[in-house]
């Protein structure tokens, strides 16, 4: 963990907001014996059973969960696990939000890793509980363990003695460190797994609660708006202040370098304040961007980036006859979170206490410490859910702004909120990416070579390095700090290169990756980092040569993939959608219609997925609508079927949203997209209808969805355009003027 370590939990403290919150360590990591098994999931970095769950003696079980919620439905299905894995009513579970110096140290809510490790961490840390119980009641009771029955806390013995987790609970009694002496229940035993709960973060959300950083409000707050720069690199020159600090509420403005910020009493007050400073305000401008998507994707070949090469040879049994070449490009692309990044921040007796929607609460620690020059314990991080969260949008950097306004007016809470405008310009984009595919059939229409060549930036600045601070307010302060090296998430899981190597078999494959270090155009982790766009490519590939190979491309998929899970989910996709290969193509009503198929998993670690999805195209004004997506998906041992088939769907439906709308446009000077009007998104109006269905496997574990979907969708919308058309479009998005240009070809 990134604060010191304690032995001791404080208690909780309330605050005005209503939400529970305090401090905690976990004892310092002792050392494994190489002979001792690993600790499973994210047990093995917070081996402590204390630091996962309480065990109240008024019948409440708190648990401290690393991963945090924001709209994946996460708290419902760790719930579930503990309800089961402890024989609890779900009702007896307190989630608390993750704290810095209170919850264990699972790093980032990202990749689809929250049930895979964190809920194994809880289903292992709530087995050695139960068992210590167990054992401690045989003892009370002077019965044998394996007499001993749980309901709902209640311990029964087959004499009719009994006991309950309550009565026998202490201070001390779990801290202990994981033993692996007691293994979670069988999938047989389960009542709460596999079961579709309903999501205890929704009512909030549907009834006009309290659900998110935006609606948090606190006595005597001030309201904190910042001016920021026109473009990238810019340096504040001046500023008449004077002018500002006269308008009604205005309380002061807190200026650092390049940092300018207006406070005021009310929220309308600081925004006519950020109007005026901005009318106001003069920069010294860089004018560095590339000036086109051209420019780029051709510049980024010319980089000498980081290379990394995944290579199989071998000799085929026949030789290639045909060869197809494809570069597929796709651009940057938002976060586009509905609700504006915010957190609000008090520095109050030397601790700053913020909340905020960051993935990562203790990365973000860290990097608020090196901005703020304080030391760990006395910036304590609180995870409230954001409106609008997903990969890494504005919600760290927003953290800091707070914190440099809060630290300027000490004992007052402050409450700052990003403008539309500023959360489109600002924030970290997914970055572009380009493509190049070669591959080659033999004569009986197998793949026999195939090369894969990628160019990308990285896909995760996030904060929580060693060295630098991706903080990007902290660049801009008087004695400004570094971004850290640029980075690539190695494989298997992948960045750049996340699903870069396909899951079929060919004899010959050679996948290069190419990260691009040079960013003047500010890029992270947008979901699914890299597999979006290597997924279009491979699946766009693969349809292409089952063309050429005049193969259906379901059967085309088949002949060259051997791992059973995958071809379970294919053929019950296209069972699912009636595929039938004669009829991928209509032209009716004046309208173009097509579908198309696409198939991943995600890393080649989680969740198969494949889709199945129909359009419908105007020739006339070239724009594509997604009717019906088919999909099925398998991820192992199924915790919340709903949560499940929500993520499946969520997926499917920002697919279509990035696939055939969104594009961030640029020019030497500035990021261009500052509103809805001028960066288009998937409407209501839309949406297709989509039908799921899931493959549930108890005997295997529980993988990583929520990721799963994007790349599939997206690429079986491309696949469907080409049969509609008879065209292939290379570059996302799938634009009308792409469509008109791409039909108007010869």
């Amino acid at each position: 963990m990134n604060a010191p370590l304690k032995n001791s939990r404080r208690l909780f403290l309330k605050h005005s907001t209503g939400l529970v919150i305090g401090f905690s360590s976990v004892p310092a990591l002792l050392a494994q014996n190489n002979t001792t098994p690993p600790l499973p999931g994210s047990l093995a970095g917070n081996p402590q059973i204390d630091s996962w769950l309480y065990i109240n003696p008024k019948g409440i079980v708190t648990v401290y969960s690393g991963k945090v919620e924001f709209g994946q439905g996460i708290t419902t299905a760790l719930k579930q696990i503990v309800a089961d894995e402890l024989d609890l009513d779900i009702n007896r579970i307190e989630m608390i939000p993750t704290t810095t110096g209170l919850s264990p140290d699972e790093g980032v809510t990202s990749g689809s890793q929250s049930v895979e490790f964190g809920g194994l961490a809880l289903r292992y840390a709530c087995a050695q509980a139960k068992g210590t119980l167990l054992e401690k009641a045989a003892t009370q009771l002077g019965v044998p363990q394996s007499e001993l029955r749980v309901s709902d806390g209640n311990i029964l013995a087959k004499s009719g003695q009994s006991t309950s987790y309550w009565s026998l609970t202490e201070d001390k009694l779990l801290n202990q460190r994981a033993n692996l002496k007691y293994k979670p229940k069988d999938a047989s035993a389960h009542h709460y797994i596999g079961i579709s709960v309903p999501r205890v973060d929704i009512p909030a959300k549907v009834s006009g609660g309290a659900a998110y950083v935006q609606d948090m409000r606190m006595h005597g707050m001030l309201h904190a708006r910042v001016v920021r720069p026109p473009a990238p690199r810019a340096q504040l020159l001046s500023i008449d202040e004077v002018k500002i600090k006269a308008l009604p509420g205005v309380v002061g403005l807190v200026r650092d370098g390049s940092f300018l910020a207006v406070v005021a009493k009310r929220e309308e007050q600081a925004i006519k304040a950020l109007d005026l400073a901005k009318s106001l305000a003069k920069w010294e401008l860089k004018n560095d961007l590339p000036a086109s998507y051209k420019d780029w994707y051709a510049s980024m070949k010319k980089i000498n980036g980081v290379v990394t090469e995944h290579a199989i040879k071998s000799n085929p049994s026949n030789p290639a006859v045909k060869t197809l070449v494809g570069e597929y490009t796709k651009p940057f692309i938002m976060h586009g979170s509905i609700g504006p990044s915010c957190a609000l921040a008090i520095m109050n007796q030397g601790v700053m206490k913020i909340y905020t929607h960051s993935q990562g609460m203790y990365p973000l620690q860290t990097d608020l410490v090196k901005a703020l020059g304080m030391p760990p314990e006395k910036i304590i991080c609180i995870h409230t859910e954001g409106s609008g969260m997903y990969g890494q949008s504005g919600a760290d950097d927003v953290a800091l702004d707070a914190a440099l306004v809060a630290r300027a007016f000490p004992e007052k809470p402050i409450r700052m909120h990003w403008t539309r405008e500023e959360e489109m310009k600002w924030e970290p984009f997914g970055s572009a990416m380009s493509m190049k595919v070669a591959a080659s059939l033999d004569q009986s229409g197998k793949i026999v070579d195939w090369q894969f060549e990628l160019w990308s930036n990285t896909h995760s600045t996030r904060p929580g390095a060693k060295t630098g601070n991706n903080l990007f307010t902290s660049w801009y302060l008087n004695d400004p700090q570094k971004p850290s090296p640029i980075t690539n998430i190695p494989l298997p899981g992948g960045g750049t290169h996340r699903n870069a190597i396909p899951l079929y078999n060919f004899p010959n494959q050679k996948v290069v990756n190419h990260l691009i270090e040079e960013m003047p155009i500010r890029a992270s982790a947008l979901r699914t980092l890299g597999a979006y766009a290597n997924v279009f490519a491979i699946e766009s590939m693969m349809d292409e040569l089952a063309k050429a190979a005049n193969t259906d491309p379901v059967e085309f998929r088949l002949k060259h993939m051997d791992n059973q899970r995958a071809r379970d989910v294919i053929t019950k996709t296209a069972l699912l959608a009636k595929w039938n290969p004669k009829q991928l193509s209509a032209k009716k009503n004046g309208k173009l219609y097509g579908r198309g198929f696409a198939f991943a998993q995600y890393k080649n670690l989680q969740v198969w997925n494949a889709a199945v999805a129909d359009v419908e195209i105007d020739p006339t004004t070239g724009k594509v609508r997604v009717t019906h997506f088919y999909s099925v998906a398998d991820a192992g041992l199924i915790i919340n079927p709903d949560g499940f088939k929500n993520q499946i769907e969520g997926g499917l439906i920002q697919a279509a949203s990035w696939t055939i709308f969104e594009e961030v446009q640029f020019d030497k000077t500035q990021i261009k997209n500052s509103s809805w009007g001028d960066y288009p998104i998937l409407r209501f109006e839309d949406v297709p209808e989509i039908e799921v269905e899931l493959i549930n496997r108890p005997s295997e574990k529980s993988v990583g969805v929520g990721e799963g979907s994007q790349g599939p969708g997206g690429a079986a919308i491309a696949n469907a355009v080409a049969a509609a058309t008879g065209k292939r479009v290379y570059d996302l998005p799938l634009s009308p003027t792409r469509i008109k240009n791409s039909l108007t070809k010869t």
